[in-house]
């Protein structure tokens, strides 16, 4: 196991057991995934699309929006 993963690894073990069960899903599907490309599902591809039609016509969050979200989860 790489330095950075070893890192991450203890870093997440002083969170919740609520965002531990997450980043353990999260690492569960990485891994899963294997070292190949990621395809988009349908659904994400649209997602993906929607959000860049959003910004095209210039619909994004401010900085101080998106501190305020930022905010809002930081412990």
């Amino acid at each position: 196991m790489i330095k950075a993963l070893e890192k991450a690894v203890e870093l997440v073990g002083a969170l919740s057991p609520e965002r531990q069960e997450y980043a353990a899903e999260v690492l569960r599907l990485i891994a899963e995934s294997g070292d190949g490309v990621y395809r988009l599902s349908d659904d994400e591809r649209r997602l993906v699309r929607e959000g860049l039609a959003e910004l095209d016509r210039g619909e994004y969050a401010s900085e101080a929006e998106v501190s305020a979200v930022f905010d809002k989860y930081r412990r």
